[in-house]
């Protein structure tokens, strides 16, 4: 069994130092000049500073983008425990004022934390955007004491099961394989501790033990909730379904699905082909209705194939109405086929939404870099933005409601920056994660998102 992380939490952690924030002082210190490769946490470590200190003392900071730049000029304030010159060295008698303290959340990580492969290396991203979203809960007044144990494949979880930290959490967050299942749902039982899955695991004890959150929707599950709405929000549509001739997609389910919905209900549609004759294809659509089309594959090459004969047929027939229904695939291509999503009105079934031009997901990022000196990884969804929704939602959930924290619709206003989250009780059991949502490109060259 790999060690309690200790090392790795102290480097971790060092970056997320902060204090309350105090009132300003009159007088500084002095002023610094920035020189080369300074860092804020080094500079603050110089003075015998908090981080919190050095930034309160220099609000431009905070400021969107920040970057410390060689030769440019700091306050240094006094620290928090300093005298400054205009302090008295005469106490004040004030009254003695009893303050409620809060208890400190316990919060366990039970993941691959490592370097060793690809599922160790996603894990220690999602873990810092867990520890990110601690030190903005500091700054809420939410307290939480971070515990991490690396828990690879390869080992059993028993030894860590059997520590006192572990048997203090109030939440754990983990694991990322199957096998640790029955262990890890035993234990939550008998300690009375919530169980947050967060990624795509087999774990049948869902339904019977209700301290279990997990965040992973089944496929099928998906494809069932994402066909109901679609007969809702293209009611009065004329549905086109456009074979692409990809032998290794799986998405037939999906529109054999749908297709089996639409015929019970009535509903007429077409099916054409991408090697279809221009003529043959554009008779599968309607010239008085608007048209929504669905491919049976979610690559890109096909999906360029498509749009230029959609290109073609909407110059060919001016004034026909076509809407795009894609697959959460197509968010990877956004780059190279924005124009084209904006014109065709796509909308994109997801379980997240990663906007890169929103205020919140940039501020993320730069405090990414900040911490960490690197970008995240570039995949769809972003973990370390993942590991930051899911914390911020879980811990001011526990943090409100204590262990009656259930995380369904209504109990908890937090807006997520990538992943929203809902969730549904599974029987007699635990929770589920319900939230699903369409990422929708605008005409007016927009992106909304709707949840649903």
């Amino acid at each position: 069994m790999k060690q309690i992380l200790r090392c790795f939490l102290l480097a971790v952690m060092a970056a997320f130092v902060t204090e309350t924030t105090y009132a300003q002082q009159q007088t500084w210190r002095e002023i610094h000049k920035v020189k080369k490769k300074e860092t804020v946490f080094g500079i603050a470590r110089q003075y015998g500073l908090t981080i919190r200190e050095l930034i309160d003392a220099n609000p431009e900071m905070n400021t969107p983008g920040y970057e410390l730049k060689k030769d440019s000029y700091i306050f240094i304030p006094y620290a928090k425990t300093d005298q400054t010159p205009s302090q008295t060295t005469q106490p004040k008698q004030e009254p003695v004022v009893e303050k409620e303290v809060k208890k400190a959340i316990q919060l366990g990580v039970m993941l691959p934390l490592h370097d060793i492969n690809g599922d160790g290396r996603r894990m220690v991203e999602y873990y810092r955007g867990i520890l990110m979203a601690c030190d903005s809960l500091k700054k809420l007044g939410v307290s939480v004491d971070v515990h991490a144990w690396n828990t690879p494949d390869d080992e059993d979880i028993a030894p860590v099961l059997r520590e006192k930290a572990a048997r203090q959490c109030d939440l754990i967050i983990g694991p990322l394989y199957s096998k640790q299942m029955d262990q890890l749902s035993e234990f939550v039982t008998k300690n009375d501790i919530r169980l947050v899955i967060p990624f795509s695991i087999n774990a049948p004890q869902l339904q019977t033990n209700p301290n279990i959150f997990q965040i992973y929707q089944s496929p099928t599950a998906i494809n069932d909730a994402v066909i109901e709405q679609f007969l809702k929000k293209f009611s009065g549509y004329h549905p086109v379904f456009i074979d692409c001739n990809d032998t290794t997609s799986q998405k037939g389910v999906f529109t054999f699905g749908l297709r089996r919905q639409l015929e019970s209900r009535g509903i007429e549609y077409g099916i054409t082909n991408l090697k279809s004759s221009e003529a043959m294809f554009a008779k599968s659509f309607s010239k008085t209705l608007p048209n929504v089309v669905i491919l049976n594959t979610g690559r890109s090459p096909e999906l360029n194939v498509a749009f230029a004969k959609l290109n073609g047929l909407t110059t060919a027939t001016p004034g026909m109405k076509i809407t795009m229904f894609g697959y959460t695939e197509w968010m990877m291509y956004t780059k190279y086929q924005l124009d084209n999503f904006y014109k065709f009105n796509v909308y994109i079934p997801a379980y997240f939404h990663y906007n890169p031009l929103m205020s919140s997901t940039l501020r993320l990022q730069q405090k990414y870099r900040w911490n960490f000196h690197q970008d995240m990884m570039d995949r769809q969804p972003r973990f370390a933005i993942t590991g930051f929704d899911h914390a911020m939602f879980f811990l001011q959930g526990f943090q409100k409601f204590g262990k009656s924290f259930t995380g369904i619709p209504g109990q908890l206003d937090y807006e997520p920056v990538q992943t929203p989250l809902k969730f549904e009780r599974q029987g007699s059991g635990g929770f589920r994660n319900r939230q699903l949502l369409f990422v929708h490109y605008l005409p007016e060259q927009r992106v909304e998102t709707i949840k649903f």
